[in-house]
């Protein structure tokens, strides 16, 4: 395949969140950038022989995200004029059924590409819904404490180290209401496309962290969380918890 056209994307996230996201800046870059280029589809130069896995010609195909996908509203469905919380959220406004829902969309990303797309065009889709994005990481919830009914961040904590999701649960409680919930999935490294899906997605420019989901679960605890329910999915574990 033709080389990535991407080369030297600028801006970077770290120029629009400055000093405070210092510690994690090289890691949010990376992934924003990994994510700047697949919405843009752009050219990866991959290995012929990462090429030649089944895997790699389902995600060509568009054919992986659906598999992958993690359906959060099977464990906490929004309702009506919740105030929900979609952090990594891509363009979940404009896929899922929000209006169906009936529940106020904010967003959150470190992609420039989807929270421009997503800026241009929710208001138009459902301006009383449509509460705005902003580009920042998951851990930097610059909200009001106790806003939000429900907070959801699926398909992305594999990108970072526990120690960076002890960041986010911190900051998910702190803007959570008491009786609110946290949805997000976690790669379960036991499956059977695991191992395929990490070579691929590192090959993609973004490691990935395989972290036994025993550690998980130790983290929520830590966390002052406890898990509500949890769902398994082909590659990820879906959980539910409340502070």
């Amino acid at each position: 395949m033709a080389k990535d056209k991407g080369q030297g994307d600028k801006p970077q996230l770290s120029e629009f969140l400055g000093d405070r996201s210092s510690v994690w800046a090289t890691q949010l870059d990376a992934i924003a950038l990994r994510f700047n280029r697949e919405y843009r589809k752009e050219s990866f130069d991959l290995p012929p022989e990462v090429e030649a896995m089944p895997i790699f010609q389902e995600w060509m195909a568009g054919s992986l995200t659906s598999k992958i996908a993690s359906p959060f509203w099977d464990l906490a469905k929004p309702k009506k004029q919740q105030k929900c919380l979609d952090l990594g959220c891509g363009f979940s406004f404009m896929i899922y059924p929000w209006r169906e829902w009936e529940a106020q969309f904010y967003g959150q990303e470190i992609s420039t590409v989807a929270r421009d797309f997503l800026t241009s065009r929710g208001s138009q889709l459902n301006s009383k819904l449509f509460k705005g994005v902003q580009l920042a990481g998951a851990h930097e919830l610059n909200y009001e404490k106790n806003l939000f009914d429900l907070v959801i961040a699926t398909g992305f904590s594999f990108y970072y180290p526990l120690s960076y999701w002890a960041d986010v649960l911190a900051a998910v409680k702190r803007v959570l209401k008491p009786e609110g919930f946290f949805v997000f999935d976690a790669i379960a490294p036991d499956t059977e496309m695991a191992e395929n899906w990490a070579i691929l997605e590192t090959y993609l420019s973004a490691e990935v962290f395989l972290e036994p989901l025993e550690d998980w679960q130790k983290l929520i605890k830590a966390s002052g969380a406890q898990i509500v329910r949890q769902q398994q999915g082909d590659l990820f574990q879906m959980y539910k918890v409340k502070f």
